[in-house]
């Protein structure tokens, strides 16, 4: 049969043009030829260029002349100034770039300098010295001088002396003088001064109730009824005088502008020494309950044995407290303050 081998030649012809397509192969009359440029026709008698429409004007401005280009021109030198030099100086280098952690400093001309007594400060602080009134000038740069008074005094009716009650007062009152220096020009401080006057002290007095006992140096006694023992003493915080003084802080006294505000804090110490002891006794001391003339006797009277016992526990218990109090031979500062300043002549 024909038809058969019609199907099978119709097979292969397919098969053919699938491995055509496949391969990227095309055929010349299946590729599209490119088109040719129409090269541009030059103007004729015959031909002539088409017209090109102008946008309607109803009033045309009038043409400009541009601009000449100030690049190609040479400014012409400044009068009595050579051709050859330049009139115009060179502007100033730019400043080198700063380091890491390096703070930009302005010349001297452009930073604002205060000189000598050119601004005073006054303010008030608080500090274990008391409350202090003081004042403050610029001397240069970083350097300021102070001069401070300070005063205190409080009362207390509840002070116990090995067991006698006792009525404390702490007096405080001191002149003092110090100079001040901002390392770099910042607002840390480090002062050094002195207590120019130091009347700084701690006074205790009390009275033994007429009968009663009390124990000194580890010695019982007996205040007498007609003549009860009484006593008082007064601790000396003034072994140096004048007692040098070093502090730290930071915040200015006086500011290196025109602000009138600050708020500075001081950190330090006085070296005031050792301290000094005063007491005295009066009265009549028992060594029973029972007041005999043998018992008895004035604590002034150093021939009496009783009077004579009485005075070596005093003295025993007197050199006790000395070495306690001479292992205190520093008095801290620690203080708040705020200032007013203000400029009294011109920098």
């Amino acid at each position: 049969m024909k038809f058969p081998r019609l199907a099978l030649l119709l097979m292969l012809w397919c098969v053919i043009l699938l491995a055509f397509s496949c391969s990227g192969i095309t055929f010349a009359q299946d590729t599209p030829q490119p088109s040719q440029p129409v090269p541009p026709q030059k103007p004729s008698p015959d031909n002539p260029p088409p017209p090109v429409p102008q946008p309607a004007q109803d009033n045309p401005a009038p043409q400009q002349q541009a601009a000449p280009d100030s690049s190609s021109q040479t400014s012409a030198p400044a009068p009595g100034v050579p051709a050859d030099r330049n009139p115009y100086p060179a502007p100033a280098p730019n400043p080198p770039p700063l380091m890491r952690g390096e703070k930009y400093r302005a010349p001297w001309e452009g930073e604002v300098h205060w000189g000598p007594l050119s601004r005073v400060g006054i303010g008030a602080d608080i500090s274990p010295l008391g409350i202090g009134i003081k004042s403050a000038v610029i001397l240069t740069r970083t350097i300021d001088a102070r001069v401070m008074g300070n005063f205190l005094s409080f009362t207390t009716p509840d002070f116990d002396i090995d067991g006698t009650k006792a009525t404390g007062t702490l007096h405080l009152a001191s002149l003092q003088a110090a100079v001040d220096f901002y390392p770099h020009n910042s607002i840390w401080r480090l002062s050094a001064g002195a207590l120019l006057w130091n009347g700084n002290q701690i006074s205790a007095k009390g009275d033994e109730q007429p009968g009663t006992s009390f124990t000194l140096d580890g010695q019982t006694y007996y205040s007498s009824t007609t003549n009860p023992v009484s006593g008082s003493g007064v601790v000396g915080l003034h072994g140096n005088e004048p007692a040098f003084t070093a502090s730290f802080g930071f915040g200015r006294f006086v500011p290196r502008s025109n602000r009138h505000w600050s708020f500075p804090t001081e950190f330090g110490i006085v070296f005031m020494g050792v301290p000094t002891l005063k007491i005295n006794v009066s009265g009549t001391a028992c060594l029973t309950v029972t007041e005999t003339a043998a018992t008895c006797s004035d604590v002034s009277e150093t021939t009496n044995p009783v009077g004579a016992a009485f005075n070596q526990s005093l003295q025993s218990a007197e050199a006790r407290w000395r070495r306690s109090l001479g292992d205190v031979t520093f008095y801290p500062i620690f203080s708040y303050g705020v200032m007013y300043s203000f400029t009294v002549r011109n920098k």
